[in-house]
């Protein structure tokens, strides 16, 4: 099928190349790679921003300011240096041993992992953070009245709040993540862009490789979306979380 642009210029579409062997493959493999890499980094980010947001609320400064720093120093450097950071930079401090064991164990995998975690663990520390602050200071004066620690307060009662009163902002570092991962090609790892590109140079059939991997994108982060307005919806706190005017009941 042939399409006349504006300049007259011709064009043949062949969407038959990603149902072609071995193409198809590629999209799959790079389709549950990207799934892996997210999945992985999304875990690992969250435990570091529940961490690291709690610890830049705590009323002990010295781990308020090492909190800081970390967020400073891992959110306003680019992503992709972080990446060519992990995998070029990082191991050469390493000893010979944890070297050859990366290399044997999918380097590029781990290293794109440990950029995309340490990266967006920054960035969902301040969103936690901010529900930490949008909670009374009354719970946690309430929970240490009760004989609780910092601690246990924090773990019990703020954190577990917090995390119901994020999860608008927390879907958008999510769908970010997501995204993110496509950065990952630029040191070896086979997810979707890497799958797309793959394609493209092996049947020069750009507008059809890069449409699928779109598509496969855009259908990934609308079922993020879906799953997070429902998780939303579920675990809203009455009062505390307003949609469309009303606080939900």
């Amino acid at each position: 099928m042939f399409f006349y642009g504006f300049l007259g210029i011709s064009y043949d579409f062949r969407w038959s190349v990603l149902w072609t062997p071995p193409h198809t493959s590629w999209l799959i493999d790079g389709l549950l790679t990207t799934l892996r890499v997210s999945a992985t980094s999304w875990v690992f980010a969250v435990l570091i921003g529940i961490l690291v947001g709690a610890l830049r609320t705590v009323p002990f400064r010295p781990l308020r300011i090492v909190a800081t720093a970390y967020v400073e120093f891992f959110r306003n450097v680019p992503l992709l240096v972080w990446l060519f950071f992990w995998y070029f930079g990082a191991p050469e401090a390493l000893p010979e041993s944890t070297r050859q064991w990366l290399i044997q164990n999918g380097a590029e995998f781990i290293c794109a992992v440990a950029g995309v975690s340490f990266y967006h663990g920054a960035r969902m520390s301040e969103v936690i953070r901010a529900g930490i602050q949008s909670i009374p200071k009354t719970q946690l004066e309430a929970g240490l009245s009760t004989g609780l620690s910092v601690g246990q307060v924090y773990r019990l009662i703020i954190i577990p709040t917090a995390l119901r009163l994020i999860v608008p902002p927390l879907t958008n570092e999510s769908l970010n993540l997501l995204k993110n991962t496509s950065l990952a090609m630029t040191i070896g790892v086979g997810e979707l862009t890497f799958a797309t590109r793959q394609i493209e140079t092996y049947t020069a059939k750009a507008f059809e490789a890069f449409t699928a991997g779109t598509l496969i994108y855009l259908v990934l982060c609308l079922g993020i979306a879906y799953v997070m307005n429902r998780v939303e919806r579920k675990y809203a706190i009455p009062g505390l979380i307003v949609r469309g005017g009303r606080a939900e009941h």
